[in-house]
């Protein structure tokens, strides 16, 4: 979504049931009075109002047209257009900052993912938000701190994420397995029980985000993470050459050596993994919530429908650690119509509008109390493991020039998954090019 793209097919039916549910938000969401009143005043700092653009990546769940539109009916002056973006999350960032750097007034609510915040802050991309016209302190605390820079809120959550090991609830029971692995350990230990049954052959054991892109650092991070290491300090120092961060990427190489992972993972994007274990060729996979309803489907899209659940990653020694995912809406340094803007983001990223994404395409809401709700849990089973996953997670270096660390990370992690360096070479390399990027800030 990276931290996370959502899928448009099979979530149609889905999309389509809650048409009328989505309509409802017009009082709830952008209706005079209630906390969700997008009509009120943006405050002195911005008085411009008039139509304004949405930007975010492709919207392959397919319910973004449907909320704006309810926006434009009762706005008709102040119309969202929405600009869709590609699905990779690097190529999105890379439109963002052409956008900002020629000064476009193109551009006036970006979606961006949550470790974009300071580096668009730094470089004035985006503009400080009025804290007190949104409830921050509503959110889980995590979430709302990918959206602050030196202590101010330049991004207000819209979403969040954490990583989920999706897996075969039929086939460990057939295969004598009581409970989902909770180290690396025991879910290679259990595939090679499960693929002895005849109903898993030709499966793969596990597989995550591969590809040379944004969801590598993720995977990395996790990995580095789930065996004890870091790569960037609390004090902002580069710590990625360690015995711990070691053991994270052997396990990534030695699962690609040993087949746990699959070859063809190392082109595996969140979808292509998504498509993968939907359609039975993996036991164990590592996603976002997003895929949970696209794989419940009952439609005759999913083979797994009934027959998964969903746990935290697991680790070396223990339960593992997730990145923290997500997206902030920001505002551009360089839109017209602010007032509007800020009321829209307002709208966009209110309980009500949350809890509709929940209810549609499973996108993880930033509110606390909808982890809680019952009904809500009964509805989407993972609330619980997913606010877990998020209040133990991670978040990816919180570093100004990301987009140079992220690729650096990426350029070695990839080098050591594809045998061109080892493990200590890379993670040797991947010091000093972190070194440098943050000692040039």
């Amino acid at each position: 979504m990276l931290s996370s793209q959502r899928p448009r097919a099979t979530v149609r039916k889905a999309a389509a049931a809650a048409c009328a549910a989505v309509t409802a938000l017009t009082m709830a969401g952008c209706g005079s009075g209630g906390s969700d009143d997008a009509s009120s005043s943006s405050g002195d700092e911005y008085s411009e109002r008039g139509p304004v653009t949405y930007v975010a990546g492709k919207d392959t769940s397919g319910y973004v047209q449907d909320m704006l539109d309810v926006w434009n009916k009762k706005h008709p002056d102040e119309k969202v257009t929405f600009i869709e973006l590609p699905t990779d999350a690097d190529a999105q960032r890379q439109q963002m900052i052409q956008n900002a750097e020629t000064e476009s007034d193109a551009y006036s609510v970006l979606s961006v993912d949550v470790v974009w915040n300071a580096e668009f802050a730094a470089n004035r991309w985006t503009e400080e938000l009025p804290a007190d016209e949104f409830p921050a302190d509503e959110m889980l605390d995590p979430v709302v701190e990918t959206g602050k820079y030196r202590d101010k809120l330049y991004s207000i959550p819209m979403a969040s994420d954490g990583g989920l090991l999706y897996y075969r609830t039929d086939l460990l029971e057939k295969a004598g397995v009581d409970e989902p692995p909770t180290t690396w350990a025991q879910m290679k230990k259990d595939c090679t029980k499960i693929k002895k049954l005849p109903e898993a052959k030709g499966m793969d054991c596990y597989a995550g985000q591969f590809e040379k892109y944004e969801g590598l650092t993720v995977n990395f991070s996790e990995a580095v993470n789930s065996a004890g290491g870091e790569i960037v300090t609390d004090d902002g120092k580069a710590k990625i050459d360690s015995p711990e961060a070691k053991r994270g990427l052997d396990f990534l190489v030695e699962s690609f050596e040993d087949g746990a992972i699959p070859k063809k993972a190392i082109t595996f994007q969140e979808e292509d993994g998504r498509r993968a274990f939907q359609s039975g060729g993996l036991i164990f996979h590592r996603n976002w919530p997003y895929i949970y309803n696209l794989a419940s489907a009952d439609d005759g899209s999913s083979k797994v429908a009934g027959k998964f659940d969903v746990a935290p990653l697991p680790g070396l020694d223990g339960p593992g650690t997730s990145s923290l995912g997500g997206h902030n809406l920001a505002l551009s340094a360089h839109a017209k119509n602010k007032a509007t803007a800020v009321d829209f983001m307002k709208y966009f990223t209110s309980h009500a509008s949350a809890k509709k994404r929940l209810d549609i395409a499973s996108i993880a809401p930033p509110y606390a109390d909808l982890f809680d709700d019952k009904a809500m849990i009964e509805q989407s089973p993972y609330l619980p493991e997913l606010k877990q996953s998020i209040l133990k997670a991670e978040p990816r270096p919180r570093v100004v020039n990301y987009g140079e660390a992220t690729r650096a990370i990426q350029e070695q992690a990839y080098a050591a998954l594809n045998g061109k360096k080892s493990t200590g070479q890379a993670l040797a390399a991947l010091q000093k090019e972190l070194g440098k990027l943050i000692s040039a800030r």
